[in-house]
């Protein structure tokens, strides 16, 4: 799919144009303001940058508005708009329980991105409501995903924001750990540590650190632990180890778990702390809205991108992850701006910018991406706005634009 700007598109304006959008600049400015709108104007001298600002529906600031760039996480609200236009705000994930002949639970993870150690304590409790006493291991059927999911743009790192998306995980597929001499505990008292947590503890330095989990067999894996720990807790006998694979065509269901947040809930930090396994979770789960199938990247690749063709008759952009992680990417200020005004019955969802309740807007960060999208107000309106920069700039320069667009 071309990524190319369009035909008429100029990189380097003559002169005259640098003037009348300078001219316009002035005039786009509140009564009292500078004399210049210095961080917009130094966007507007950018080449590999994009910006666009509407009012009522017309563009009042505009630099390359069709240049297709890396939009970084902004990404994540195209993924959240293709969530909710798909389930709906009011939607909860589910997962399901079997019990086999031999005592085995098993657990078959369907792309839940929100099991987290609360939402674990509820499904123990689910299960000892739902008759279970003891099981005689746990058995993890993550195979939802092809084995060979691998989300463009993800890094080996020990950081979060690396963590491997598997159909079954538990809290993001990260653990939070302190570390004290050679002794390591959880920094959550809502998580008991498990093996595999004071393996991954034992390996890093002093002080409390959240890394994630690295590779899917053990990120699944940590799962099974955390989980067994649960259903102890709450009174469930548990005996024997793991095993990974299908759930046995004789199992019998059990329990099916309705997770405790909507996609609303789950959307909402997912936009502030900008969780790229929450995204790219919802990514993959595009590619099998149902949950009755299988999943792989491709797939999830090709029903975003139809979803976005569908909804926009978008042209010249590309999706390769759902989290902006991907330097393949590409969208431009204005398919961006678009999506705002779609998203816009779900602002409620967007963060608000710190010190500026005027501005509703979606971060975007690469090494030499800075991107920031969202809502302005502008004459006591919510006023979309995308901006997309491709080259290293200061880092809060994206905010000082966002805020010179307030009036």
């Amino acid at each position: 799919m071309s990524t190319t700007p369009s035909a008429h598109q100029s990189l380097n304006p003559p002169r005259r144009g640098r003037w009348v959008g300078g001219l316009l600049a002035l005039l786009l400015l509140p009564l009292g303001g500078p004399a210049l709108a210095d961080a917009v104007s130094q966007v507007q001298g950018f080449a590999k940058a994009g910006l666009l600002v509407q009012e009522g529906g017309r563009a009042v600031v505009s630099h390359n508005p069709d240049m297709a760039l890396a939009p970084a996480s902004t990404m994540k609200v195209l993924t959240a708009l293709a969530a909710i236009s798909t389930w709906g705000r009011d939607y909860h994930f589910e997962t399901e329980f079997y019990q086999d002949g031999q005592g085995t639970l098993w657990v078959k993870g369907r792309a839940d991105p929100y099991l987290v150690s609360e939402e674990l304590d509820r499904v123990a409790a689910g299960l000892k409501a739902a008759g279970v006493t003891r099981v005689a291991g746990i058995g993890l059927d993550d195979t939802y995903f092809d084995q060979d999911v691998e989300i463009a743009g993800r890094s080996a790192t020990n950081n979060p924001y690396d963590a491997p998306v598997t159909a079954l995980a538990a809290n993001f597929n990260t653990v939070n750990l302190v570390k004290s001499g050679a002794s390591v505990a959880s920094a959550e008292p809502q998580t008991p540590l498990t093996d595999t947590a004071r393996r991954f503890g034992q390996l890093g330095g002093a002080g409390t650190q959240r890394v994630n989990l690295k590779q899917r067999p053990t990120a699944v894996g940590y799962f099974g632990e955390l989980l067994a720990a649960k259903l102890a807790a709450n009174g469930i006998a548990v005996s024997g180890g793991q095993r990974l694979g299908a759930i046995p065509s004789g199992a019998r269901l059990v329990y099916r778990h309705k997770n405790s947040r909507t996609l609303a809930d789950m959307l909402v930090p997912t936009l502030k702390y900008s969780n790229n396994f929450v995204a790219n979770s919802l990514f993959l789960r595009m590619a099998d809205p149902q949950g009755k199938g299988r999943v792989s990247v491709a797939g999830a690749q090709r029903a975003m991108t139809e979803f976005a063709r569908g909804k926009f008759h978008w042209t010249g952009f590309k999706i390769e992850d759902g989290a902006g992680l991907s330097r393949g990417n590409r969208l431009s200020a204005r398919q961006l701006v678009e999506v705002m005004q779609a998203f816009a019955p779900n602002r409620d969802l967007m963060p608000t910018q710190e010190g500026n309740a005027n501005i509703r807007a979606k971060t975007g960060t690469l090494t030499g991406v800075s991107a920031y999208a969202g809502y302005v107000r502008r004459g006591g309106a919510w006023e979309p706005f995308a901006l997309l920069i491709n080259q290293p700039v200061d880092a809060g320069l994206r905010r000082r634009v966002a805020a010179e667009l307030v009036r």
